[in-house]
């Protein structure tokens, strides 16, 4: 691969907003990783970009395992030798039946998978792939969280292990931005916004493809750009 190429891993990129920043990363010139659990939903998305023109590979990566995360790091080695953005976009919501996400009947469990994705999975694959990272002239790193981490806003509705996720990789966020303070390595959060995806049942009337914006621009963002900020479309989001 050629040392001009930039190359862009996307966690959970074989559908909706991950499949969009995938794709909106295509179009801006880079070589996408398409990170996907389901080793065939991964090579389906990432042969439709191609499909379009796109320069695009398939890399199994199931965030919750050492394993999976470890060998996708081997993939991305292999294939472009360093990488130039991460989007840790991986994420689920967890049972909300029966209370299981009810503060005051909360289903310890669910808290652990909620976390063990969102938070733990977040951790695993930025420290497995920082090392390819720092091959990079101006690497990025893009957290999707949520609004609803937000501890000033309290937008959406009570979900007791979703939402404390979400807060919880907003202080992540942060803690990466401190720790690479004296390095190349941006790294900030985004919110998509309520978007229609299989994950909100597709209520809203919001693109996946106007989802996937903000962290386009973070993405890009100039060497000067913010460290450990929380934004989305309107700007800089309270937390």
């Amino acid at each position: 691969m050629s040392e001009s190429t930039k190359t862009a891993l996307v966690t959970g990129a074989n559908k909706g907003i991950g499949l969009a920043i995938a794709r909106g990363l295509a179009d801006l010139g880079f070589t996408v990783a398409v990170g996907a659990r389901d080793e065939a939903r991964g090579a389906a998305a990432a042969e439709s970009l191609r499909a379009e023109g796109a320069r695009a590979f398939a890399v199994a990566l199931d965030v919750t395992s050492e394993e999976s995360v470890a060998a996708a790091a081997r993939t991305v080695a292999e294939e472009a030798g360093r990488l130039d953005v991460l989007v840790n976009n991986a994420g689920i919501s967890g049972s909300t039946e029966d209370g299981a996400q009810d503060p005051t009947t909360l289903d310890l469990d669910v808290v652990r998978t909620v976390l063990d994705t969102n938070v733990f999975g977040v951790v695993r694959v930025t420290n497995a792939l920082l090392p390819l990272l720092r091959r990079a002239p101006s690497p990025r790193i893009v957290n999707v969280s949520s609004t609803m981490g937000s501890l000033s806003l309290r937008t959406g509705p009570v979900l007791a292990a979703y939402a404390p996720s979400k807060t919880m990789l907003n202080a992540l966020t942060t803690q990466y931005a401190r720790r690479l303070a004296d390095t190349p390595v941006l790294v900030n959060a985004c919110c998509p916004g309520w978007v229609a995806t299989d994950f909100t049942g597709h209520e809203p009337d919001r693109t996946p493809q106007e989802g996937a914006a903000i962290a386009l621009r973070l993405a890009t963002l100039p060497d000067d750009g913010p460290r450990g900020g929380f934004f989305d479309d309107g700007g800089v989001v309270p937390w």
